[in-house]
């Protein structure tokens, strides 16, 4: 079952805005199981039932995966309502929000040496829009 809900694309200010509500709710601490292979980092995370949450913006695409569950998440064709097994590729500059319907486990999988995860994460993710966008003007001055 993967269902597009609605067409409309998410603009990341109405990410951001939500994301700015949501924190200044009650938190919840959420499973994370790191994952290291050849080559390969994987963070598989587990999220309950009932969670609405939003990611940090990946600065290079990568590779999503709902092993387990059901969830509303946003893609590019819109709010889709998928059903594991799903695969989905992010590219740069995704900031995703998802309610989970049911337990769920997601993946998100890099190529990577690695094994710091500070260092994963401030490699591959950005916290905001101005560290995302200096980090594609470094990219544009390096003519990548």
């Amino acid at each position: 079952m993967n269902d597009i809900l609605d067409h409309k694309p998410i603009t990341r200010q109405k990410v951001n805005d939500l994301e700015a509500v949501m924190k200044k709710l009650p938190q919840v601490e959420l499973k994370v199981i790191n994952h290291f292979a050849r080559g390969v980092y994987a963070r598989e995370l587990h999220i309950p039932a009932g969670i609405t949450l939003t990611g940090r913006i990946h600065k290079y695409d990568n590779l999503n995966i709902l092993s387990q569950g059901e969830m509303l998440v946003t893609t590019e064709a819109g709010l889709v309502h998928v059903k594991a097994p799903f695969t989905v590729v992010s590219p740069a500059g995704t900031k995703r929000i998802a309610t989970t319907l049911t337990d769920c486990i997601w993946t998100s999988i890099h190529g990577t040496d690695e094994t710091n995860i500070d260092k994963i994460e401030q490699h591959f993710t950005a916290g905001d829009e101005q560290e995302y966008l200096a980090h594609c003007e470094t990219l544009t001055l390096e003519g990548k």
